[in-house]
């Protein structure tokens, strides 16, 4: 079932499919509801799968030009308020983990497990504020051309031809974003608060999948904040870059069931 909520003078787009353990999916920058389809339809045989589209991403609103992650979040708990939905496991990729761990920060009555995929719990750098203002812009400029150069290097440097049809997808439905989305995203990320802290404090499990050849994550100092939580699942993948839900499917697919099963033991 694909719906939507009222939130905040706009509308909060979301597909709820299957039945079980609630199991919530959260993009990443530049994507939206549509990456999870493929995952979705394999988890939504054993659980109930809720993806959403976040502020300015997909069919979902923008919501003034200076969007937070706590607003992101708020939309997600509103979505599962709708569905009567009171304890979940959140899973976010890439920025939807810093979305995933500001839920997990403002409603931690409502977390079953936590999962950083392709994602991390720090704050940005001092440099990474500066190359968020950066992109920013870029984004002024021309946000065709940053979406079009932005994408591939998601991907480890083999696999851009492996997976070009893939990368062109993900191109045509990022476009479809406008501007405004696209800046507000980018300043929520450089705003997010710090979260180190937080995996040590949490009671529930919490995972990470890790891409070897990420080149928009350091693994090294993830593999370092695996150590923080009093329960941690790791997924390492070799020859994977920052889109292992794609270039790694089943290996994702199969810890991410595992890790929500291990939820609800």
């Amino acid at each position: 079932m694909q719906s939507f909520i009222e939130f905040r003078q706009g509308k909060i787009f979301f597909r709820d499919e299957g039945h079980g353990k609630p199991i919530v999916l959260i993009h990443g920058f530049l994507e939206n509801l549509n990456m999870w389809i493929p995952m979705a339809k394999t988890l939504s045989q054993s659980f109930r799968v809720i993806t959403i589209d976040l502020p300015g991403h997909g069919r979902s609103d923008v919501f003034g030009k200076y969007t937070t992650m706590d607003l992101m979040a708020t939309a997600v708990n509103e979505v599962l308020e709708t569905l009567s939905i009171f304890k979940a496991v959140v899973i976010g990729h890439s920025m939807g983990g810093y979305v995933a761990q500001t839920f997990a920060e403002l409603y931690p009555e409502k977390l079953a497990g936590l999962g950083y995929f392709h994602s991390h719990a720090a704050a940005d750098s001092p440099e990474a504020k500066i190359n968020r203002g950066r992109a920013i812009k870029i984004v002024e400029e021309n946000h065709a051309n940053f979406i079009s150069s932005f994408i591939p290097d998601l991907f480890a440097q083999e696999n851009k031809t492996i997976y070009a049809k893939e990368i062109d997808w993900l191109k045509t439905e990022a476009q479809k974003m406008t501007k405004e989305g696209i800046i507000s995203a980018l300043q929520a990320m450089r705003e997010r608060r710090d979260g180190t802290k937080l995996l040590a404090q949490l009671h529930v499990p919490i995972m990470f999948i890790i891409g070897k050849s990420d080149p928009r994550m350091n693994p090294e100092l993830m593999k370092l904040q695996t150590w923080l939580p009093k329960k941690s699942h790791v997924l390492l993948l070799e020859n994977v870059g920052h889109m292992g839900y794609l270039e790694s499917f089943e290996p994702c697919t199969t810890f991410l069931k595992g890790f929500v099963e291990a939820c609800s033991s």
